[in-house]
């Protein structure tokens, strides 16, 4: 250890540790950007995407499941060496074509949308008709062990085995109860082989080593939401009017929840394909006013002085 003394003045000397040599920062290697920014877990990455090199490059793929501030969006993504590859995509955006047009971010709709990521992939690749998944939504995890190998579907076809991903969170916490093991659910009920547990639903209690798979069922229609509908609407109807004010416009009531998000389901095992995209034509009306040179800016400065003066003198005449 080196030691750096400091003397202010000849009767105050102040004591400075070097903590970090030289040697330190020449050898100090940057981590990588998206670490730096605190987007991207690459222990987690690294493990979610390095594959045997004896399986000849066939990808691991993943459930990529993301919030933002207004939506839920569900990916099943594999990785190159140049980057990722995008299979499939699903956004709660498109719920509304579903029949749900309210409470896009929370874990019912997190669920339709694993539910619709699921179907549309199955549809893409050819496996809707083998693997059609769980439609009678009951909250328990459906698995099928067929040597040393459990397969998270209900029946395993001897031809075609089930498409199997795995869950990509990201740096988000994984918390018990957490809306991203509803978009887990949603894919998982959609037919997708999907490794997990109950440990992590809603309705696992810790302590007790018990799965409560109906409160989760419960969770999955919006059971939550139509139960402090009910509360905030007898505790304070003004706070309940503005805070549920989009179901209000809507007709939707805390009773007929678990009915709407039961036709959702239905129509995304209808119809899981995706909408046509619309052309989008730009407005070439708008045209960017020109820059003026300085001798226009300086004339124009003038002018304002000018009509300033003039407004100040006829002030002084009256």
């Amino acid at each position: 250890k080196r030691y750096l003394f400091h003397q202010t003045n000849f009767f105050n000397m102040t004591f400075v540790k070097l903590q970090k040599s030289k040697a330190y920062f020449k050898r100090y290697q940057v981590k990588f950007r998206r670490r730096r920014e605190g987007k991207t877990d690459y222990r987690q990455r690294k493990r979610l995407c390095c594959q045997a090199k004896n399986k000849y490059q066939s990808p691991k793929y993943r459930l990529v499941v993301r919030f933002t501030n207004k939506q839920v969006i569900c990916q099943i993504a594999y990785s190159l060496i140049d980057g990722d590859r995008i299979l499939t995509s699903a956004s709660s955006n498109e719920l509304p074509r579903y029949g749900l047009s309210v409470g896009l971010k929370n874990y019912a709709a997190a669920y339709c949308t694993g539910l619709l990521c699921a179907r549309r992939l199955l549809q893409k690749v050819g496996l809707d008709d083998v693997y059609e998944g769980n439609d009678e939504v009951d909250g328990n995890v459906v698995s099928t062990t067929i040597g040393k190998t459990t397969y998270y579907v209900d029946e395993v076809d001897e031809d075609k085995r089930p498409f199997r991903a795995l869950l990509d969170v990201g740096v988000k916490t994984t918390s018990t109860g957490c809306r991203i093991f509803g978009a887990l659910k949603g894919a998982a009920d959609g037919g997708l082989d999907i490794p997990h547990s109950e440990k992590r639903f809603p309705g696992y209690d810790r302590d007790s080593k018990e799965y409560d798979a109906d409160m989760h069922r419960e969770r999955i229609f919006g059971g939550h939401v139509g139960e402090y509908m009910e509360y905030l609407e007898e505790e304070d109807n003004t706070k309940y009017q503005a805070q549920f004010a989009a179901y209000l416009e809507e007709d939707i009531e805390a009773d007929g929840l678990e009915e709407l998000y039961e036709s959702v389901h239905e129509k995304i095992r209808e119809d899981p394909s995706p909408s046509e995209k619309k052309a989008f034509s730009p407005d070439k009306s708008f045209k960017r006013t020109a820059k003026l040179s300085i001798e226009e800016r300086k004339a124009r400065v003038q002018a304002k002085k000018d009509a300033k003066n003039a407004e100040l003198e006829a002030d002084d005449d009256e």
